[in-house]
């Protein structure tokens, strides 16, 4: 249910992003980092963490790899915001749906890690896919590979300090690294009055509140996230991801009424045939895997 939880509030984010209306996706990137480096400050007051998220603040290797981690999630947020606010919701989908096949491809091609077929040809697939979007809408799905490469590329970084980091301290570091920007941003924006200028104190508190949900709607979906991930089986998690994607093309399609022409459908119908693909193959493999520890001799033990 956590795992189900996280992945819903992801799909439905592109509608409270909506909802900050008239702020620019900058604006809203600034604030979401701020509130969502106050909402762990408390979290992490609550929890009584505050000695275990310092220890980490004095290890410079955990700092150097979080800052290149906030670096890519921003980018990741910018994208993403300025998708969704801008009619794009469709493509911010698609990313989502090739991110898993982007993961696999940066573990061939960085971790040199060795594909079964299956793989292969669901990385092939996709290829195909982005090419045949790209055909129909005129050009390279540009917002799709920008959201699938720096969500790839942030879990990869992510994962060379996934045993030290908790998803706490780790939001935490990254919102401190990347907040003295984030007000700036603010600082620029309001003195220029670009897209708009700044928004959070002039559209009433209804719209400021909406804005300072943007701090726990960024850190409890991944709390969430955390939590499941330890409980759920890799399979099973790889499959509750694409309830993400999903729900954003419902959110695109139904309720921001954006175009979905037959050369989309079919370029996403190639998509999901790649993502199912590689689901049963993932079943198959673990299922064997397994099989093959079960089928193991249990070693000898000697007094």
């Amino acid at each position: 249910m956590q795992a189900i939880a996280a992945y819903g509030l992801w799909g439905v984010l592109p509608l409270l992003f909506v909802a900050m209306a008239p702020a620019g996706p900058f604006e809203i990137v600034a604030w979401r980092i701020v509130f969502a480096l106050v909402f762990c400050a408390v979290l992490l007051a609550a929890l009584r963490s505050w000695g275990r998220t310092a220890a980490l603040f004095r290890q410079r290797r955990v700092m150097a790899v979080m800052a290149l981690a906030a670096g890519l999630i921003v980018v990741n947020w910018t994208v993403y915001v300025a998708a969704t606010t801008s009619g794009h919701t469709i493509e911010a989908a698609l990313g989502y749906f090739i991110n898993p096949l982007v993961t696999i491809a940066l573990g061939v091609f960085i971790l040199r890690e060795r594909l079964r077929p299956a793989q292969w040809i669901a990385v092939g697939i996709s290829v195909v896919a982005v090419v045949v979007i790209a055909v129909g809408y005129g050009q390279v799905p540009w917002i799709s590979l920008s959201l699938a490469v720096s969500f790839g590329l942030y879990g990869l970084v992510k994962k060379r300090v996934g045993g030290v980091v908790d998803a706490v301290s780790g939001l935490t570091i990254e919102t401190v690294w990347l907040t003295p920007a984030a007000v700036g941003a603010l600082v620029v924006i309001g003195v220029t009055g670009v897209g708009g200028g700044v928004t959070f104190a002039s559209e009433g508190w209804v719209h400021a509140l909406i804005m300072i949900g943007a701090g726990p709607a960024t850190a409890v979906p991944l709390l969430l996230f955390a939590s499941s991930a330890r409980r759920l089986t890799l399979s099973t998690l790889g499959l509750t991801q694409y309830l993400t994607p999903v729900m954003q093309l419902v959110v695109g399609v139904w309720l921001q009424h954006e175009a979905m022409s037959s050369a989309r459908w079919f370029g996403f119908g190639i998509v999901w045939l790649a993502l199912v693909l590689l689901t049963v193959d993932t079943f198959v493999a673990t299922r064997r895997t397994a099989a093959v520890r079960g089928l193991r001799p249990a070693p000898n033990v000697r007094s």
